[in-house]
């Protein structure tokens, strides 16, 4: 009888330690940005413009998110006014040129361009992959490059970003 409880423990407990794990809630696209200090330009821009409930839905979203580095090579003044109540509108634009409704992973995008819708109404991305290299193209048609793929959270995924997508009329897809 010992022996069938042993056995039974140890065949069952990978099985509950992967529930327990799988049970597990973890952080959402908002909540992982935020836990990173690369992103706390992100977050701040995130909660100006009053998104941080509708990116902790349950989504999924693909999220290219700049770093601060990114949000710092803003022409000067541009960010601070950004943050303004005056210019929500047009910060929460801004951000939700950086989110695409689907949790699109790195290994997802084929070669080539392809145009992704962000949810920001009528915009369109176009992300190029080049062996490995992945890259985003804004309205400006200038292109930010995708330094880290596939962070994963409960709600999508999260590509790192080298530069703020600003919408515009240039349109870099074929």
């Amino acid at each position: 009888m010992i022996a069938i409880k042993t056995w039974m423990t140890r065949a069952l407990a990978p099985l509950l330690v992967a529930g327990a794990i799988g049970s597990a809630s973890a952080a959402t696209v908002v909540e992982t940005a935020a836990a990173d200090a690369r992103f706390s330009t992100l977050g701040t821009a995130i909660k100006a413009a009053g998104l941080s409930e509708a990116l902790s839905a349950d989504g999924p979203f693909t999220v290219f998110a700049p770093t601060n580095q990114a949000f710092a090579a803003l022409p000067e003044g541009t960010l601070d006014s950004l943050l303004q109540p005056q210019n929500r509108d047009q910060l929460t634009n801004i951000l939700l040129y950086h989110v695409a409704s689907g949790a699109i992973r790195s290994g997802d995008i084929p070669a080539g361009t392809t145009a992704v819708t962000p949810l920001l109404e009528g915009a369109v991305l176009c992300v190029t992959r080049e062996g490995s290299a992945v890259s985003v193209a804004d309205g400006s048609g200038s292109p930010a490059r995708v330094v880290i793929a596939d962070i994963e959270a409960d709600n999508g995924v999260i590509h790192v970003i080298d530069k703020v997508l600003l919408p515009g009329s240039e349109r870099a897809c074929p």
